[in-house]
């Protein structure tokens, strides 16, 4: 099937009812499990929702094994919102809803080098979905929603209705049964609904949960005619001809060199640098520009290489970009030594952490660069190659408790218990959340008996990620993996009993002092 004149086509409306019905369906179920309440389970609940009003909704019925297999795929996708929910879990989850509604669709492309452009086409007409649709119902002649209708419908139901409230008052004055059970009703219910942010809320979960019903995609602007087609005619002289590239990559392999020989003597080989640099220096100041060249240098091999391009037709050229490839390879490796380095004398963050994932995606997409010369795949292969390593990673990535991981290796590499490397900063641990509790307890066990300042204040942390974690909201809509493991971990008995001592110690604090 041919995407590119396929999928724009317009589908008849045929179960618009049970779309719309749906549609109110998943607003309500959002607003009960979400609206209000601490994201957890609840957000995978909703995407299993979702997912079941996509299949009900679709124009034509899935098989049970397609079914099964949708129904996985959004199971598979949506567990690490299970786990804790982030950004990247919530980013998988909506890829998978937007994937089954584009397989209901039949708009899902037959290459998977395809999907990225496919998901922006159809990312680009979720919030116009369903204002789009409500127009043409208005404008349609003979619609259920037309102008004419609503206005026939205000005028039947004016004058019923208001002499109904009349008949209600005099009953109500008349009957005191009836005037007790009016008086009992608590409006202040009814007007909780009128919350503006609720409103915004339901108007949101409406637009993105329409587009998954009624999904489309974005058409493509139609190219003028053109008598000749546009064509690329390489020439010997040309910037990326076959005198040019030879040329660049001796050059960029000669510039390479130097960059990798000073690593391997000063960074891999450990020799001493000048006196006003010292190691953590050389190492954070290569770090991130050392990644975008790398970058830039996998984009001109991706030009440089194409098929039918002078690399398919000269050796020596091949071997300069596996050369060049290979001293990418290295850099990159370089570069998360230079991380590692840096680490060491300025502790693990966040941010540090998400430079050596990017860094390690860098090198996997130069070593399939190079895969995809030797192996003389397409430069699409490539594209699906790194989309499928990339999500791999991100998957995989939304599953650990870095706040937690990054706790513990701050600890364990403190000055406090190893004698190197920097003090423990716990402001920074107590700004990664309850995580890093268990990592606490730790540092208190191995902590010196001497250092009585800093005890104290990882007591004080301590309480303050305890009682943080205690008072958040403990509602089964908010459930996670990740929460109920630390409830657990703090009612064991060693916790318990952890906790205990850290009182006594901060009861006996004062008397030492005085």
């Amino acid at each position: 099937m041919d995407t590119a004149n396929t999928l724009t086509e317009p589908m008849p409306i045929r179960r618009g009812s049970g779309r719309t019905v749906a549609l109110l369906a998943l607003v309500g179920f959002a607003d009960f499990l979400i609206f209000g309440q601490e994201l957890g389970i609840n957000l995978f609940l909703f995407a299993l929702a979702v997912f079941a009003g996509i299949l009900l909704s679709a124009r034509r019925r899935p098989r049970l094994s397609m079914a099964a297999f949708l129904l996985s795929l959004s199971i598979l996708a949506s567990a690490p919102l299970v786990e804790s929910p982030s950004l990247t879990g919530v980013g998988l989850c909506l890829g998978a809803l937007m994937s089954v509604a584009l397989i209901s669709a039949r708009l899902f492309p037959r290459r998977l080098p395809a999907l990225p452009l496919v998901f922006f086409r159809f990312a680009l007409v979720i919030p116009l979905r369903l204002a789009e649709d409500i127009r043409k119902s208005l404008a349609t002649p003979g619609k259920r929603f037309s102008f004419t209708m609503v206005r026939q419908g205000v005028g039947l139901w004016s004058m019923p209705l208001i002499l109904a409230a009349v008949f209600v008052s005099l009953f109500a004055t008349a009957n005191p049964l009836i005037e007790i059970a009016l008086r009992s009703i608590d409006f202040a219910v009814l007007l909780q609904f009128l919350d503006l942010w609720r409103i915004g809320f339901w108007m949101i979960t409406a637009v993105v949960v329409w587009a998954m019903l009624r999904p489309r995609l974005k058409r493509r602007a139609k190219r003028p005619p053109t008598g000749r087609p546009f064509m690329i005619v390489p020439t010997r002289n040309a910037p990326f001809g076959h005198a040019s590239l030879l040329r660049s990559l001796i050059l960029f392999n000669a510039i390479f060199a130097v960059q990798t020989l000073l690593d391997l003597v000063y960074l891999w080989g450990g020799a001493d640098l000048p006196e006003h640099m010292s190691h953590a220096e050389y190492a954070h100041r290569g770090a991130y520009p050392l990644i975008a060249t790398a970058l830039l240098a996998a984009a001109f091999v991706l030009v440089a290489m194409r098929r039918g391009g002078p690399g398919d037709h000269s050796a020596l050229i091949r071997g300069l970009v596996h050369a060049w490839i290979g001293q990418n390879v290295l850099l990159c490796l370089s570069s998360m030594l230079r991380l590692g380095l840096y680490v060491e004398v300025y502790s693990l963050t966040e941010l540090r952490v998400a430079a050596g994932l990017w860094m390690g995606i860098v090198a996997i997409g130069l070593v399939l660069i190079l895969l995809r010369i030797l192996l003389n795949r397409s430069n699409e292969w490539l594209v699906a190659a790194n989309l499928v390593s990339l999500l791999t990673v991100l998957y995989i990535s939304s599953f650990v408790d870095f706040p937690a991981f990054i706790a513990r290796f701050n600890v364990a590499h403190s000055q406090e218990i190893s004698q190197e490397g920097p003090p423990l900063d716990l402001s920074y641990l107590s700004s990664l959340g309850p995580s890093v509790i268990p990592a606490l307890d730790l540092y208190l066990q191995m902590l010196p008996s001497d250092l009585i300042d800093q005890r104290s204040k990882a007591v004080t942390a301590r309480f303050c990620l305890v009682r943080d974690f205690e008072m958040q909201p403990r509602d089964w809509r908010s459930w996670t993996f990740r929460s109920a493991r630390l409830e657990t971990y703090l009612l064991s008995p060693a916790a318990i009993a952890r906790e205990n001592e850290n009182d006594d110690n901060k009861q006996d604090q004062p008397t030492q002092d005085r």
